[in-house]
């Protein structure tokens, strides 16, 4: 496997090995791209992501045992910093909109082409969010008349409640068994999600939102 100096790292999650050697072929012809991991199942997948650190999951929607959307919450929850692009044959808008409320940064089409798989990579590693063509007008739409919060995980509501408690970064980590980068990773998604800029925002909408029960 390609594992250049600077390249931004790449794990592969697919539970069809032939999918994988594909992309990896494709992907190890991008300079820039070094593919670090493959994966076939979430226990995989996660062992490789504490091993290598990397920078974007590439992960499957629909794998045997847990899918890819149940593993996307997992990897936000204990890796907020690793970027996880979905890779599915479904554009049903329904799968597209649970995966971004798992964390995924982006969602895109098994046949579509290699070229703007690359470039939904590239989008994403610069902290942008990418869907394929046909499926960004319809999540839109489907998203337009929803509240913000339900943008959010269960560990980021969680971590806006604990915000609007008066707990400090250190103070959340420790309730919740969370190093203190990761929390501030949290509020930094918590941020971009709810386009909100400063801290004193964040807080203030925290104690607007915050659940009674």
């Amino acid at each position: 496997m390609n594992h250049s100096a600077g390249a931004a790292r790449l794990i592969l999650v697919d539970d069809h090995p032939l999918v994988r050697d594909g992309l990896r072929a494709r992907l190890e012809a991008v300079p820039g791209f070094s593919v670090v991991g493959e994966a076939g199942n979430a226990d995989e997948a996660l062992a490789l992501a504490a091993a290598y650190e990397p920078d974007l999951v590439l992960m499957d929607v629909g794998m045997r045992g847990m899918n890819g959307i149940a593993l996307a919450a997992l990897f936000h929850e204990r890796f907020p910093a690793i970027r996880v692009l979905m890779l599915s044959m479904h554009d049903n808008v329904e799968y597209v909109t649970q995966a971004v409320r798992a964390g995924a940064s982006g969602y895109v089409l098994k046949d579509s082409p290699g070229a703007e798989i690359i470039r939904a990579i590239g989008a994403v590693l610069e902290g942008k969010t990418f869907f394929s063509e046909g499926l960004s007008a319809r999540l839109i739409h489907a998203s337009a008349t929803r509240d913000p919060i339900e943008r959010l995980t269960p560990r980021e509501r969680d971590i806006l409640d604990q915000l609007a408690q008066g707990l400090s970064s250190k103070q959340i980590a420790q309730r919740n068994g969370l190093s203190v980068r990761t929390v501030e990773t949290h509020r930094l998604n918590l941020k971009r999600k709810l386009e909100i800029e400063g801290q004193a925002e964040l807080i203030k909408f925290a104690v607007e939102h915050r659940r009674t029960n």
